[in-house]
Parts: structure tokens; sequence; C-alpha cells
């Protein structure tokens, strides 16, 4: 914009310039031709028929007088031997013998004595003749002619004149051109950067927004269109803002809603897939011995009440697996809502494991746990009995060596950990990550032995995750112990002599 207008500038200049230079000249000569013959015609209205001043003559002649720039002569026809004249401008006795000579040449034209060049003519008054002077050295313009009462009229003025002002003038118009740029340059870049500099603000703000940038603002000024396109421009920032935010909100939402659902089909699909490899093989077993009680293969009646009896505890196998998985479903799916409460954990330990002593009995396993008092917690107390007896469970079916099983409490900062050990062999490394997916058997042989189904832990850890708390298994020399953690419900002391036997048991 600044350069358009700079070239606008040297432009109009420079084409003012090669105007006065080549054309000013030109302008001039014609305006002191038209100078020229005004002077004429002045001349002629101010003296009468009888070659004397009108009333008005003397006012004429006066002004012509002060003209300095046009020299005058009137005289009369029959006196131009005797250098008699009737008026001039002129009272220097050279000027007069100038003008009378160049009369006497004018006279002579007709003769072809005097090479004259002819600027304009009007034949039946005056001519005007442009001519150069060898006695002042200069360049004139003269007019000669006639008087409507006869007498010879001369008017002269300098063409050096005009040529010197056309040159000045075209010098100076090339330097105060030169200023002009200059100065309109300067002005133009300060104009230019005031108009600009908001639009560039603007372009920097649009550009911002592109990368999603909406906290830049246009600082609004006036209500001119700068200030109302500023202000429209902050407005969409706003709402781009806004509506950007909902959609990214709506997008979170329908990628969650995605990831669920294919979550869901692929829990769907292996549910399905690990149900019936669950299934078969009870169902195989509970068909085969009801085919066989139904064709009477055994008549005896301790070989009917042995397929009874297999019958019923594949039977009840299935029932408890299938309890299992409908409790998983409920905690995977939302459906179990939490009913968090306030309740004595080691009131709840005791409780558990009396359930098991008569199977503790017949395993011949060894119980420790000797916490006394009360510690208290925020939980599910329904959900986390069931985490406490799948790890019992766990333990039960696993234990081996010494055949010791122990549980024990322990505070870790605001929160209660409470641990399940058991003797036996280790968990493989490369297994620990996936003994929480449901239906997997680190040992399938033994576990079909006992029974177990590979649910108990995906149980634990659908619960677990549900209250948001951590849980755990570790690998120990001479066993496994597997944990969870608890947020206590008030200041709580687990007793230190406890700990030290606990370890000194694993």
């Amino acid at each position: 914009m600044a350069l358009a207008f700079v070239v606008a500038v040297a432009s109009a200049v420079g084409l003012c310039w090669l105007m006065s230079r080549f054309f000013l000249k030109d302008y001039y000569t014609d305006m002191k031709l038209e100078n020229l013959e005004s002077c004429y015609r002045a001349v002629n209205q101010a003296f009468g028929e009888n070659m004397e001043l009108t009333e008005d003559g003397d006012l004429i002649l006066e002004k012509l007088s002060d003209n300095g720039r046009v020299s005058l002569l009137v005289i009369n026809p029959s006196d131009t031997g005797n250098e008699r004249y009737l008026f001039t401008t002129e009272y220097n006795n050279m000027a007069l013998g100038r003008m009378l000579s160049s009369i006497q040449k004018y006279l002579n034209l007709s003769t072809g004595q005097a090479p004259y060049e002819v600027l304009r003519s009007d034949s039946e008054n005056y001519s005007i003749y442009k001519l150069y002077d060898e006695t002042t050295d200069r360049n004139n313009i003269d007019l000669f002619g006639k008087l409507d009462n006869g007498c010879y009229v001369f008017l002269s003025t300098s063409y050096q004149s005009i040529t010197d002002a056309a040159d000045i003038a075209s010098g100076f118009l090339a330097r105060v051109g030169i200023v002009v740029i200059i100065c309109g340059a300067v002005l133009v870049y300060f104009l230019s950067n005031l108009i600009t500099r908001p639009i560039h603000q603007m372009s920097e703000i649009a550009l911002r927004m592109s990368h999603q940038d909406f906290e830049a603002r246009f600082p609004v000024r006036g209500n001119d269109e700068i200030g109302i396109l500023g202000d429209s421009m902050n407005k969409l920032s706003e709402r781009l803002e806004v509506t950007i935010k909902e959609l990214k909100e709506a997008n979170n939402e329908l990628q969650k809603d995605i990831q669920r659902k294919v979550e869901i089909d692929n829990m769907r699909t292996d549910f399905i897939s690990n149900v019936s490899h669950e299934l078969k093989t009870p169902l195989a077993l509970i068909q085969g011995y009801a085919e066989g009680l139904q064709e009477n293969i055994n008549d005896d009646p301790e070989s009917r009440e042995f397929y009874c009896e297999v019958i019923v505890d594949e039977a009840k196998k299935m029932s408890r697996m299938v309890k299992k998985l409908l409790t998983l479903h409920q905690i995977e799916f939302g459906q179990n809502t939490l009913e968090l409460e306030r309740f004595d954990i080691v009131g709840m330990l005791r409780t558990v494991l009396e359930a098991t002593d008569i199977l503790r009995e017949q395993k011949e396993v060894t119980l420790h746990f000797r916490e006394t008092q009360p510690v208290y917690v925020w939980a599910d107390e329904y959900l986390i009995e069931e985490v406490v007896t799948n790890y019992l469970s766990n333990a039960m079916n696993h234990v081996a060596k010494s055949k010791e099983i122990a549980v024990s409490l322990q505070k870790m900062g605001a929160s209660v950990r409470v641990s399940v050990y058991n003797t036996g062999e280790p968990i493989p490394e490369e297994d620990l990550e996936n003994i929480w997916v449901k239906f997997y058997k680190v040992d399938k042989a033994r576990t079909r032995e006992y029974g177990g189904s590979g649910i108990g832990l995906s149980i634990v850890k659908a619960i677990m995750e549900s209250h948001n708390q951590k849980y755990g298994v570790i690998n120990h020399p001479g066993g496994v112990e597997f944990w969870f953690e608890l947020d206590a419900a008030e200041e709580t002391t687990t007793d230190g002599r406890l700990v030290e036997e606990h370890d000194s048991d694993h």
C-alpha cells in the first residue's frame, strides 16, 4: 500500500516535471504573445483617431508604464526619420535608439533585408517577431504594427526571461518533487503502519484461532470498520471456543461409548467362549453318567450311587460358576451399586475364617491370625467379604509344603492393607499379570482337581476397581501373598508384634 502510494506520488511529480520541462516554455511564450496583443489593443484604445490620447488613455498608458516587462514606443509615420515619437516607456537614449532601429528594420521587412521569425501575425494590424538583439545580447519578442490612427506601435519583451523562468521552474519543481516524495514516503509509511497494524493483529488472531487458541482478543478502540471487525472476531472466537469445547466433550463421550461398546462386545465374545469351554467338561460328565444310569451299565447300588454323586457334584460346580459369573457381570457392568459403610474389618475377617474351620481341619492347614483390636474401614462390606473369601479359597486350594496360611493387617498411611499368605509354589512371573483375567488358570490340571473355575480373582479385580483401591500379588521364597487396601475410617493401630511374626511366618 505504501509502495503503491509512493509510486503514484513519484509518477505525478515526474509527470509534472516533464510537462514543465517540455511544455512550460511554449506556455510562457503563448502567455507573452497574448500579453503583447493585449497591450496592443490597450494602446490602440488609448489613442484616438487624431493621434491624441483619449480620456482614459493616460490611465491605460500609465498601467503599461508600470508593467516593466513590456517596452512601448508609439511614433508618427512621418517622423520616423527625425526620431520623433508620441509616447514611450523608455527614456534611455540607448533604449530609444534600439527601438527606433528595430522599427526601421521592421519597416524594411518587405525588402527581405531582415530574416526574423514570425510567431504570430495579424496581416492588417500587426505582426509578432522573435529576434536576437546583438546590442543587448538577448532574444526579444517584438510586436510591430499600426494603430487605427495610422501611428506605428512597437512593443517588446525579453524572450530570455521566458527561457530562464521555465528552466528555474523545472529545476524548482524537480527539487520540490524529490522533497515531496521523501516526505510523502515517510508519512505514508507511518500512516500505512497505523492502518495495517490492526489488520496484522487480526491476522495473527485468526492464525491462532486456526490452531485452536481462542485466548487472544482484539483490542477494540473505536466504532469504525476495524473496530466492528475486531469485535466480530472476538465474538467469533468466543463462540468457536464454546462450540469446539462442546464438540470435544461430545467426541470424548462418543469415544468412550464406542470403546465401551467394543469392550462389551469383546467381553461377550470372551464370555461365550470361556463359558462354553468351562461348561463343556461338566456337561459331558453329567451326560455320560446320566446315560450310564439310563442304560443300567452297572446294576449294583454302589455304582449307581457313585454315578449320581458325580452328576450332583458337577451340577454344583456349574451352579457355583454361574453364580460367580453373574456376580462378576453385575460388578463389571455397574449393575451392583456400592454401599459404602464403616465397619470393623477384623470382625469380618474372623467371621470368614471361622467358616473355613472344617475345611482347614480336613486339609490340616495351620492358620495365623492374631488381630484382636477393631480396625475400621470404609467399603462395601458384602463385596469385601467376597474378596476375602476368594483370597482364602485360593490360598486353601494352593497351600502346600508346611500348609500354613497367614492373614494380617498393616497400616499404610491413610489406608489399611489386608494380606492373605499361603505357603507353596510361587506363581510363574509370566503368569502374574494374567491371573486376574477371567478363566485364566496357571495349572489347569490342579484347578480341575479342586473344581476351580478361574473366575474368583477376576471378581476380586472387579470389586477393587469399583472401589478405586489397590490390590495385587507378591511372590515370596516360600509362598504367595495376595493383598488389597481400603481407606481407614479412623486412626487405627496395628500390633507391631503381629506384623513381625507374620513376616517370620513368611
